[in-house]
Order: structure tokens, then sequence, then C-alpha cells
């Protein structure tokens, strides 16, 4: 079989890894993957969104299959587009992305089918937004652009003058153009985050083992907000009960809600969770794995991946057995310095020994190929996995194989895992 993949990053690369392991797999198209995919899969320069050319390269190449890994190709259209032409995909079509593509829309699906969430409002206007934030007086509140933002449009203000700016800067500026139109603007939820990844074909839903990210930049939780910077995977909040509450609650829930609005959703469906005192509530869908806990949760799937995204597209899933390992996994993100604001590009990476490593993977997310040499090309670099059988040993594995890594200006967080340790009690 011949596959394609979208995309470029960390995601990707431990998706086209998974694939490879199975043996119909003749090759692995990526596009436009990246300098560390190039090592697993041929990689061809067609932007993620470009889809007339991405469509025109899977029909010359007669690829079998497609898996549209990013959020943006799929709010767009990609599988529409590809199976218009009889190439099969993985992903959702355009019409059930829009869970994640509109927060507004996320939001009016769960108020209308009572599923579990905080409180919100939607604002066209940014004066009524502000008069309403400024007659709640609750802070920090939680301030929502509507459309996609590559994953930093959501800005928590502590003080009304936060919240000023915010929503000048998403309404008024524009800083993540068209997506801040409208803006949600809801209550601030606390307690344990959860990230619970699941395949749908629309009919069965199989939530994958569950993990917890890292968003701030610095460790102790501080710094800006970024992609992620680290995830370790099972995460030890998400118990056998809240598992099944949010299988009653939220999961199956979500799936006959977007069959009954006619967007049937077939895929990976996110869900990330706030487990409050008052029981899971969904903060956020995505419509895709997410990245950085992809590369946490594949390494833990025993199942092959290509028979469980077929199982998928053809409405068999239930079929499937999809089996994890009990083990654990972490992963590590070493970042460019000035992440996530500006960083430079083109500089020199030397993994040293952390690809030999036992039970270690490297996620390349960033990286490029330049005059035969591996460099940096974006702000989240490598994603460092490793797998054991607990969490203290993927997390020594992980920073030991880590250690071994360097570049110019190279960061990363040295509390990965901490939280989850503390609440195993270690």
């Amino acid at each position: 079989m011949k596959l394609l993949v979208v995309g470029g990053g960390g995601r990707e690369h431990a998706i086209i890894k998974k694939l490879r392991e199975n043996p119909q797999v003749t090759e692995i198209f990526a596009c436009p993957g990246n300098g560390g995919i190039a090592k697993d899969a041929a990689c061809v320069s067609i932007g993620a969104t470009d889809i007339p050319a991405l469509v025109d390269f899977a029909v010359e190449k007669a690829v079998d299959f497609c898996v549209v890994a990013p959020d943006d190709p799929l709010a767009l259209g990609c599988v529409d587009a590809m199976e218009e032409k009889g190439i099969p995909c993985f992903g959702p079509n355009k019409n059930a992305a829009v869970i994640e593509g509109s927060k507004v829309f996320s939001k009016d699906l769960m108020k209308k089918y009572g599923i579990p969430t905080a409180k919100y409002e939607v604002f066209s206007d940014p004066k009524a937004a502000l008069d309403y934030i400024r007659e709640q007086n609750e802070f920090p509140t939680v301030i929502k652009a509507d459309g996609l933002a590559l994953g930093k449009g959501v800005i928590i203000a502590e003080s009304m003058e936060q919240a000023a700016d915010a929503v000048k800067s998403i309404m008024e500026d524009k800083m993540f153009g068209d997506s801040g139109n409208r803006v949600v603007v809801e209550e601030f939820l606390t307690g344990p985050e959860v990230s619970v990844l699941s395949f749908t074909d629309g009919k069965t839903i199989v939530p994958m083992v569950s993990s917890m990210d890292h968003k701030r930049a610095l460790d102790g939780d501080k710094g800006l907000n970024t992609g992620g910077m680290g995830t370790v995977a099972p995460n030890p909040y998400y118990t056998d009960e809240v598992a099944a509450q949010c299988m009653e609650t939220i999961f199956l829930p979500t799936v006959r809600a977007m069959n009954a609005e006619g967007r049937t959703f077939k895929g990976c469906l996110y869900f990330g969770l706030m487990l409050t005192e008052k029981g899971p509530r969904v903060i956020e869908y995505n419509c895709r794995f997410g990245d950085p806990e992809t590369q946490v949760v594949l390494p833990l799937l025993k199942t092959d991946l290509l028979t469980i995204m077929r199982a998928v597209h053809d409405g068999t899933l239930e079929g499937v057995p999809v089996e994890f390992s009990d083990g654990a996994a972490a992963c590590v993100v070493i970042a460019s310095g000035g992440y996530p604001k500006s960083y430079p590009k083109g500089l020199e990476i030397d993994l040293g020994k952390a690809e030999e490593m036992t039970d270690v993977t490297v996620y390349h997310a960033g990286t490029a190929l330049k005059d035969g040499k591996l460099v940096t090309s974006g702000g989240r670099v490598l994603g460092v996995t490793a797998v054991g059988d607990d969490l203290t040993s993927a997390l020594e594995k992980a920073y030991a194989a880590v250690r071994e890594i360097t570049f110019d200006g190279a960061f990363y967080r040295k509390d990965i895992g901490a939280r989850a340790l503390k609440a195993l009690g270690k």
C-alpha cells in the first residue's frame, strides 16, 4: 500500500513511524514532512493547506490511503477533496471538522445536547464582550477566538485590564486574523486537565490511553502558553471511574450530537477535559490527533494503526480490538531559544547518541535538512519520547536522551511529569 500523510510536525512523525509497522505498507509520502521525517518517508514540498496540489499529487502517485493530520487542511475540506477523487482518508470531512474550526459551534453544540462544559457567551462586538466581562466580574476569565489560531487563540485574563487587552488584540487588532471576528467568553474552570484522544467511525468510539500536556514554556507552569512542552501517558487523574463517567456524559453524547446535526465525525476526536469538583467538563474539542499528545499515546498502541484507521473510514471500528500496553510514556520537547515568541532558524543540531538509546524515539517537529546537515526550522524542534514499565522509568530514559542533544539556545522543561508523579504519590 502507498500512503500519504499530510503535515510536517512531531505528530505526523509519530503517525508515520507507527504506520510503517504494517507490513503491507510499501511507501509513505509526507507533505511537506521535515528533516527527520525524511528518514521514514518520502518528503514532498507541498504545503498542508495546498489542497489542489495535494489531491493532484495523490492521484498521480495512485495513493491507496491518505491521513490528514493537521487542523487547517481538515477545516478546509482536504478529506472531501481526496474522497471525491476516490482516495480513502482518515480524518473528518469539512462539515464535521467544524467541531474544532469554530469554538462558537462547539460551545453551542454542548449547550444544545447537555454536554458538560464551562458557562459562556458569544460576542461579535468588542464593547458588548467587555460589558459582559465587567458585569460578571469573575477573574480569571477565559477569552477565546472563534476560529483556528494554531492552538494559541485562548487568553486567560486575570483582571479587567487584561481582559480589555485580550478583546482588543483578538477582535480589533486581529492578532489571529478572521478567527477573531467572534469571541467566546467563558468561566474559568479549575481542576486537573486531561487529554483523551479517541478513534471514532461515527458509531463506535474508542478512547485511547489518556495523557497530560504541559502548556507553559517554563518550569513550574510559568511563562507563556505554548503548543505543548511535553506530555506523559497515562494521566493518573483519569481513573477507570472518571473514564466511565466521561464515556456516558461526554464521549458518546458528542458522537450522537454530531450525527443528529448531520455532521457525522470519522477520525480522531480529541477531548480536552477539566476534572472539576462537579465532574468532568469539556474545555475544547480538536478534530485531530493532539501534538505532542500523539507522541506518548501512539508508542503505547499495540494494535496496528493502519488497520484501525481503515476501519474508521469503513465504519467497521466495532470489529477491531484496540489495545494499549500497560506501561507509561513520557515526551520532553526541546525548543529553540525565544519560543513561543521569535526564534532563530537554521541552527545545526547534534543528536548525540539519543536515537540509539533503548526505548527512546526522537520525533522531529521543527527540523530541516540543509546541505546534508540537520538544522532547526521551528520553535518546537524535537519531541524526545521514552516508554517504560512505569512513569518514573519513562521519564528517566527520556531525560537521559534529551541530555544527549545539543543546538545553540536549546531549552526544555526539567519538570515534565512532576505533577503526575505527585498524583501517584512518588
